[in-house]
């Protein structure tokens, strides 16, 4: 199966992403991993994609929809889960026509929904440890003692700038502008299956197993 997860920043993506790598056997195509991995190893592409990226401007289609064409041709087949990609309609066309060159198709795209006020609670309760990395929610995980890390003990659990609800609600924006539209273009091709967002993890993983008929 070759699988598009969407949905908005916060929705739980990754953790649903990790539980279907386990039940189908797929591999998780990232194009961050894709684009990192190019440019440490020296690549065509890499070097292509570096010049953008020391330039602080944005790695141009072509140039990712190459990196995933080299990935895909490499698994041979395998299951995939397409992650963070595509995420604007023109992506969607251009992966569209990568996967016709390459005789496969896009088997399912699972489309997780939530409302916007709870990413913006969601994300906003997330507390990160400075000094060994975790990571806590003050609704779903909070620390077992109030502001101490439970890994390390640091006193002194931090909200990193991403997770203010202006810069959430920020990102939100950009993603009905650019990515929500993506949803409509595979609707319209009709391997679009939607899941509720809201609730437990295990909640939300009977949903997708319910929408992939898995």
């Amino acid at each position: 199966m070759r699988l598009i997860l969407l949905g908005p920043p916060g929705v739980g993506k990754g953790t649903q992403a990790q539980f279907l790598m386990d039940r189908l056997q797929a591999v998780q195509v990232s194009t961050g991993d894709l684009l990192r991995a190019a440019v440490r190893e020296g690549t065509a592409l890499g070097k292509d994609a570096k010049r953008y990226m020391d330039a602080g401007e944005l790695v141009p289609d072509d140039v990712i929809l190459g990196l995933i064409g080299e990935k895909m041709t490499e698994l041979k087949g395998r299951s995939v889960i397409f992650d963070g990609f595509p995420r604007t309609v023109a992506q969607a066309e251009g992966l569209d026509r990568l996967m016709d060159g390459l005789g496969q198709q896009i088997d399912r795209v699972l489309e997780l929904t939530v409302e916007d006020q709870v990413v913006i609670d969601r994300l906003s309760s997330r507390r990160s440890c400075p000094q060994c990395g975790a990571v806590f929610n003050l609704i779903s995980a909070p620390p077992k003692v109030e502001n101490v890390c439970d890994v390390c003990g640091h006193v002194g659990l931090i909200q990193r700038d991403d997770d203010k609800p202006e810069v959430i609600a920020n990102r939100l924006r950009v993603y009905h502008d650019q990515t929500a539209p993506v949803a409509g273009y595979y609707h319209d091709r009709g391997n679009l299956v939607q899941a509720d967002g809201l609730g437990s993890v295990e909640e939300v993983r009977s949903r997708v197993d319910s929408a992939l008929a898995i």
